[in-house]
């Protein structure tokens, strides 16, 4: 799923020891099936079996799980402050870190009183009790190996919580059981667009895997009105149906077992409202041309709302297959996963429409249907039908979409060499949607501005839609075909999806620059990736709350996940990573996986000897948080290498006992442009040494930042770069060049380089004209200047200003006003235009105002060019009367990539008055749709004006908007960043702790609530650490 609010375009989007002491842990171990392996521990009921997927760690089943380790903290944070990401947890669990000091012994002793001797014998017979009844707990004893010996009682009956009625519920885990397995679902659905309500049958056809005297299932904010069950060939009889709402499951219970092998059938009828959220089952409007209001009905079912429209196996490994009919008023059309192959017209004058029987067996959180009134263009393409649904207004905005998604089709069956299976393949804009799309399998749906653009509009807005339409349909194999076991493995869908995403596009279409974007995704994931707060890629997956779940849609996933795809097949052999792909997609085609599925099928194909397989080196970048630090010592021909954690803190926190096998690969000044000079090794110990001529004077590791890893080349080896690139700017690539600009900054950031020793590197700036390094440094800067800005107190922000015209200056004003075809040079046109009118700068305005002027006297028909709309109407904003303008203009505009840009400038006014209204206007979803709301907010808080304005929105109406955004939601996250990452004092320190405190179960324990706190400290940290040097450089 594309995450949305990712800057200005949607993103596409362990516990381990030294590699030495490596040794993979058991499996589950499942005592309902094998009792023998601990014969003093009583056999479990099969039905005790969890479906849960497999871990790292020995857990033992039966009465709940007793986890070996602590349970992992997976707080995520995304503040990119000057190449800061995201620090690493480094626990101190040594006896040393103890902070409990033992008392020297008394000199002389005395005898106790009889009030102590009392007191003795009370605290001895507590201890001794609690000793009996911790050893006649059932189970087993635990030692560092596991569990060698079972104690021999009687074990105690499980506790089972209370049903929704008051009646003991049958089961006690937030996973369902094994013991049932969903074969095939027929939906009947009848949703009501006036009263916004629904009614639905399921008919679940199940086998059951293990004796058993109950079922249970998820529901959620369903009303069961009759429950039937039937066994075999038996009549229908009706049941019980037992809820248990924290964990969104309802149960059926026997009296005698149902047993292994049997055939069942369930039937369930309920009604329900359709969602006023974005999940589940939802309802939506918009108003047409004519201005009439227009209702719709769509789904959003991942990561766990397929609950919330039919009662099912919620969970990604109860695979089935689906049959769906959906009753309809005649004036709308229906879609769902599959094609349509039969309508019929009932009495009561409604239609309903019955769709084809899945040809391949689906996770819930795919199942998707919609009612709509929607137009579409459409064609064929191997042997698959490709539809753009829309508006009927916005029709003529479908036919890029058509063809990218026709032309990316053909590509991923080629390199996957698996056919798309089914077919049809409909791509949906569905006009409030909040995520940036979602893959449901043939019927992907998306937000207007990820798959709308209109035939005038420019490369960079069709780039937009090429790089969300490739994630998505990239997910019809990783995710969709092959879907991982549990989320605490979605990278294995989503970091797939983000690699082929830019992949594709720079095979397929390399006119739109893809690898620029790429690589500044890769920094945005080392950004969160060093902070203490950061997560695995693959994280334990005792993973079961919502939040948590949701939580795990974040930068980590997505970008890290595609980087260290990127890493690993520019470490392997040619062919080796294409290979071991299609092994694994026809290995486990139709079922779920875990990442060790993926190395070993990788490792099946190797095509030649190496010391290293896959698995064992990419454990060590998927099972650990954070990333490398590489510092590089040069002492005539001899190079010494060391490691270490890159973690950033506040707290003088260090962690030496991770270690990475990275894929180090150099150039040096001899030969450092071409991919031929590139050499290789792989650096599985703390340190290493490699030789090399004396005669080289330079060395540049991580060639075209492949790598995972930020390199420090020390103060002579910093300098020797920075006088090669003055003198030759040309010796090193373009994403060479901003790899250092990046890894410099961090290091500053990190306290290992001074703030002027950054200054010396950006001496060779003005020198530069490729896309990738002048973002890097002009975006490090400006963050700069932001928390500057943002300091109360501070007299430095204008010299600050003055430092990025005399190095800037001259490149931002030779840019033109006029058509560009260049994508690269767009993006840099843009970012430069943006920083130089937002600081003020005279030749911007001017241009801006100019070009404003012919749009708005020409009435709208001189094109505004694409990538300058946002820089022309944020100037123009700035005004009242043209605020007043572009308000008028955002009714309305039909085109989606327009009316977001004009959003964007209506929320950087500093008007404290339009501040107060935009952000009221968002949340209320009337003239700005509430799915915007994340990047009101964000815009808002760019501003002087209204970074304290947009907090105090947030602290005053937190209610309400978690009302519309589920907790740990992509949105949630966006907006807990964009308030809070640029303060940097103790005061605003204290107040965002104080306030996520006291939400307790409303967002307290949020990843990015610990993200944001780290924030605050490290840019109090920095700024504290570095004023001085600024104040003397400026």
């Amino acid at each position: 799923m594309e995450d949305p609010f990712d800057s200005e375009r949607a993103s596409l989007p362990r516990n381990m020891i030294e590699n030495s002491m490596f040794e993979e842990e058991p499996d589950v171990v499942d005592l309902a099936k094998d009792s023998t392996a601990f014969p003093g521990f009583p056999a479990l009921d099969p039905d005790e079996v969890v479906y849960e997927p497999r871990s790292s760690r020995l857990l033992v089943r039966g009465l709940g799980e007793n986890e070996l380790d602590e349970e992992e903290e997976d707080y995520e944070s995304s503040a990119r402050l000057l190449g800061m990401g995201f620090m690493n947890r480094s626990s101190a669990r040594s006896p040393s870190s103890s902070p409990y000091t033992r008392q020297p012994s008394p000199r002389s002793c005395s005898c106790p009183s009889a009030r102590v001797l009392v007191l003795g014998v009370f605290v001895l017979v507590l201890l001794s009790s609690l000793a009996m009844v911790l050893y006649f707990v059932p189970g087993c004893t635990f030692t560092k190996d596991g569990c060698p010996k079972a104690n021999s009682s009687t074990p105690i009956e499980p506790v089972y919580p209370n049903s929704s009625t008051g009646e003991p519920f049958p089961w006690n885990e937030p996973w369902l059981p094994a013991s049932v397995q969903p074969v095939t679902y027929d939906l009947f659905l009848t949703p009501n667009l006036t009263s916004m309500t629904f009614t639905g049958r399921t008919i679940i056809s199940m086998k059951i895997n293990h004796d058993t005297k109950r079922i249970v299932l998820h529901s959620s904010d369903l009303t069961i009105t009759n429950a039937a069950f039937q066994v075999g060939k038996d009549k229908h009889d009706k049941v019980k149906v037992l809820e248990y709402k924290p964990w969104q499951q309802i149960a059926l219970s026997f009296q005698e077992d149902l047993k292994a092998g049997q055939l069942c059938v369930l039937t369930l009828d309920y009604k329900a409202n359709l969602s006023n959220t974005y999940e589940g089952f939802y309802n939506s409007s918009y108003n047409d041309m004519t201005g009439a209001k227009r209702i719709l009905a769509a789904t959003q079912f991942e990561p766990q709302a397929a609950r919330k429209a039919f009662p099912c196996f919620d969970e990604p490994a109860f695979k089935a297959t689906f049959l769906i009919r959906i009753t309809r008023e005649p004036e709308y059309i229906s879609l769902s996963n599959m094609p349509k192959v039969k309508t019929t017209t009932l009495p009561s004058g409604l239609v309903e429409d019955e769709f084809k029987k899945t040809s391949v067996n689906m996770s819930t959180y795919l199942v998707a249907f919609i009612v709509a009134n929607f137009t579409s263009v459409n064609t064929n393409i191997s042997n698959t039908s490709v539809s753009v649904y829309s508006v009927p207004e916005k029709r003529e905005h479908t036919h890029y979409a058509l063809e990218t998604a026709c032309k990316l089709l053909q590509f991923y069956n080629k390199v996957f060499d698996v056919d798309y299976p089914l077919e049809k393949l409909d791509l949906v804009a569905i006009p409030d949607f909040l995520a940036g799309a979602m893959e449901n399998w043939g019927l992907i749906t998306f937000r207007e501005t990820s798959l709308l653009v209109g035939n005038q509009s420019s490369p960079l807005d069709k780039q937009l839609i090429a790089n969300v339409v490739a994630h998505e349909l990239a997910h019809q194999w990783f995710g969709n075909l092959v879907t991982m076991r549990w989320w605490n493995d979605l990278w294995l869908n989503e970091g797939f999806a983000t690699y082929w995403q830019y992949w594709s596009l720079m095979t397929e279409f390399p006119q739109l620059d893809a690898g620029d974007d790429f690589l500044e995704a890769r920094f945005m994931a080392m950004a969160k990736d060093s902070l203490n707060s950061t997560h695995p890629v693959s994280v334990s997956p005792q993973l079961t709350s919502s939040e948590a779940v949701s939580e795990m849609f974040d930068s980590i996933t997505y970008e890290k996940g595609a980087a260290l795809l990127l890493m690993l097949n520019s470490t392997l052999p040619e062919g080796q990573f294409r290979k071991g792909l299609i092994k694994y997609l026809n290995n486990y085609r139709g079922c779920n996986t875990v990442t060790d599925d993926l190395w070993n099928s990788l490792t099946q194909v190797q095509v030649v000897s190496q010391q290293d397989s896959v698995s064992d080196m990419m454990r060590t970048w998927t099972l650990e948080k954070g990333f490398p630090l590489v510092t590089v010592n040069c002492t005539g021909g001899q190079v010494t290498l060391k490691q270490e954690p890159f973690l950033l803190t506040s707290d003088n926190i260090t962690d030496t006992s991770r270690l990475w096998h990275i894929p180090v690969t150099y150039v040096n000044d001899s030969c450092s442009y071409e991919p031929s000079c590139r050499q290789m090794f792989v650096m599985r110990n703390k340190t290493a040494t490699l030789k090399v001529s004396d005669s080289v004077k330079w060395l540049k590791l991580n060639y075209m930042n492949t790598g995972f890893y930020i390199v420090h080349y020390g103060d002579e080896g910093w300098n020797q770069l920075r006088d090669a690139l003055m003198a030759n700017i040309t010796v090193l690539t373009p994403h060479d060049r901003a790899a250092l600009i990046h890894n410099i900054f961090a290091l500053s950031r990190l306290g290992r380089v001074s703030f002027r020793q950054v200054l010396n590197l950006l001496k060779y700036i003005a020198k530069e004209t490729e896309t990738a390094p002048l973002k890097e440094a002009l975006s490090q800067l400006s963050y700069i200047y932001n928390l500057l800005d943002k300091r109360p107190g501070l007299q430095l922000v204008s010299r600050m200003k003055t430092y990025i015209f005399n190095h800037f200056g001259t490149v931002m004003d030779s840019q033109h006003w006029e058509e560009e075809d260049s994508v690269s040079k767009q993006e840099l046109r843009s970012s430069l235009l943006q920083v130089a009118c937002n600081l003020g700068r005279t030749n911007c305005i001017d241009g801006a105002n100019a070009l404003y002027d012919e749009w708005t006297t020409s009435n709208h028909t001189r094109l505004i060019p694409g990538d300058l709309q946002r820089v022309v109407f944020s100037v123009a904003a700035q005004t009242e009367s043209g605020w007043h303008t572009l308000l008028e203009a955002y009714s309305r505009t039909t085109y989606d990539s327009e009316k977001r840009k004009i959003l964007q400038a209506l929320a950087s006014t500093q008007d404290a008055r339009r501040i107060a209204w935009i952000l009221s206007a968002g949340l209320e979803g009337g003239i700005i749709q509430t799915q915007e709301l994340p990047l009101v907010i964000s815009t808002v808080s760019n501003g002087f004006a209204g970074h304290l304005f947009s907090w105090n929105f947030v602290k005053e109406n937190w209610d309400r908007i978690i009302e519309k955004f589920p907790v740990g939601s992509y949105s949630i996250q966006s907006i807990i960043k964009s308030t809070t990452s640029q303060f940097s004092t103790q005061t605003h320190l204290d107040e965002v702790q104080g306030f996520f405190s006291s939400l307790k179960q409303r967002g307290a324990q949020m990843r990015s609530v610990q993200e944001a706190l780290e924030t605050i400290k490290l840019n109090q940290h920095w700024m504290d650490r570095n004023l001085p040097e600024i104040r003397q450089w400026l």
